[in-house]
C-alpha cells in the first residue's frame, strides 16, 4: 500500500513539474513567433502557375529566413497594386506592367520590381472541339473570350495573333468584358467558340469534356517577364533585410521546382489546392515544368524589361520607354544567385 501511494506521490509531483514548465514553453514559443518579421504578400491570383512561391510556403523557407507571411489574394493586378500603394500590402506580386502604369501616372512613392518569378505565359487557348493540327489563323472570324484590356494575359494573346499576322482589332472578336476568373464559367455556359484560360480552368474544362486545350501562349509567345514581385520603393529603402530575406526564400522555392519532379512538386503544394487533386495537380506542373516556366534564379533583366515595354507599346497602353533603373532593383536577386 506504502508503495502504491509512493508511486502516486511520485506520478503526482511528475506531472506538477511538466505544468510548471508549460508557461515557459509558451512564453519561449511566443518569443520565436514574436522575432520573425511579419510581410503581408498580396498575389494577384492563386494559379498552381506560381508554383515556387508555394513551395517556399508549404517547405518553410519563410519562417527559415526569419519571416511571417500572410498571403492574401487580390484577385486582379489592379487590386493588387491598389493594396501595395495603399500599405495594405508590404509586398505585390502581379505582371509588372502595373509597375509601369503607376510610375507613369506620376506616383511619387511608385512600385519597384526586385524579383522575377515566371518567365512565360501561363495561360492556354482552349477550343471547344478537339483540333489535332491547330495554327493561330484559325481564330480568324472567331469568338474569343480573352483578359482585361492592358493586363498581361490579354497584350501577350495580342502579341502572338501579331506575330502570326493577325490583326486583334479585325480578324477577330476578343471579348475583354467577363471578369478574371469567370470565363471558364461562361465558357462552359456557351459562350465563345474559344477561350484563353490559366490552370487549373483549362484542365478542369477538359475534364468536363467542355474544351480542348489546343495552344500554350507560353510556349508561343516565348520569354516574357510575366509576373514579378514588387513593394513600394520606400519599403525597398527602409527594409532591405527583409527584402534580401524574402528574395532568398523565393529562391530556395526556385531551386526545389528546378531539382525535383512534377510529381514531388504537387505533393509539396498540395495543401495550397486542396479542392484539386494530386493527379491533376502533376498534370498541370508538368505542362509549366515541360515549357521551362520558371527562371533559374529571380533577377529581372533589361532585356526582359525592354520586351515588356515592346509588348506595351505594341498594345497602345503606353507611348513611350520608362526607365529600367526606376523600375527594377537587381540588387537583392543578384546577391542570393552568388
Amino acid at each position: 500500500m506504502k508503495k502504491r501511494c509512493k508511486t502516486i506521490l511520485c506520478l503526482s509531483l511528475a506531472v506538477l513539474l511538466c505544468l510548471s514548465f508549460l508557461p515557459a514553453c509558451a512564453e519561449k514559443s511566443g518569443k520565436e513567433q514574436s522575432s520573425l518579421t511579419k510581410v503581408t504578400l498580396n498575389e494577384v491570383a492563386h494559379s498552381i502557375f506560381y508554383a515556387p512561391m508555394y513551395v517556399a510556403i508549404e517547405e518553410g523557407y519563410f519562417a527559415e529566413e526569419g519571416i511571417d507571411l500572410t498571403l492574401v489574394t487580390g484577385f486582379g493586378a489592379d487590386k493588387t497594386m491598389t493594396a501595395l500603394l495603399s500599405g495594405e500590402a508590404d509586398i505585390g506580386f502581379m505582371g509588372s506592367e502595373s509597375t509601369i502604369y503607376t510610375y507613369v501616372g506620376g506616383t511619387k512613392d511608385y512600385a519597384v520590381n526586385f524579383a522575377q518569378l515566371t518567365q512565360r505565359a501561363g495561360n492556354f487557348l482552349v477550343s471547344r472541339t478537339p483540333i489535332e493540327d491547330f495554327s493561330w489563323d484559325m481564330l480568324k472570324g472567331k469568338n474569343v473570350l480573352g483578359g482585361r484590356p492592358g493586363g498581361m494575359p490579354e497584350m501577350v494573346f495580342e502579341y502572338i495573333l501579331v506575330k502570326n499576322n493577325i490583326d486583334p482589332e479585325t480578324d477577330l472578336n476578343i471579348d475583354k468584358s467577363i471578369d478574371f476568373g469567370s470565363t471558364a464559367a461562361a465558357f462552359s455556359g456557351g459562350q465563345g467558340d474559344f477561350t484563353v484560360e490559366f490552370e487549373p480552368h483549362a484542365t478542369a474544362l477538359e475534364a468536363k469534356g467542355d474544351g480542348y486545350v489546343v495552344a500554350s501562349l507560353g510556349k508561343d509567345s516565348g520569354y516574357v517577364p510575366y509576373t514579378a514581385f514588387s513593394a513600394k520603393k520606400s519599403y525597398i529603402e527602409n527594409n532591405p533585410e527583409t527584402i534580401e530575406a524574402f528574395v532568398r526564400a523565393l529562391q530556395k522555392g526556385m531551386d526545389y521546382v528546378n531539382t525535383h519532379s512534377p510529381e514531388e512538386i504537387a505533393k509539396v503544394i498540395k495543401p495550397q489546392f486542396e479542392e484539386t487533386d494530386l493527379e491533376t495537380l502533376t498534370t498541370i506542373i508538368t505542362r509549366y515544368h515541360e515549357q521551362n516556366t520558371w527562371k533559374q534564379d529571380l533577377i529581372f533583366t533589361e532585356d526582359a524589361f525592354t520586351l515588356l515595354e515592346n509588348i506595351l507599346m505594341e498594345s497602345g497602353v503606353l507611348e513611350e520607354p520608362v526607365p529600367y533603373a526606376d523600375l527594377v532593383n537587381t540588387e537583392y536577386a543578384e546577391k542570393v544567385k552568388k
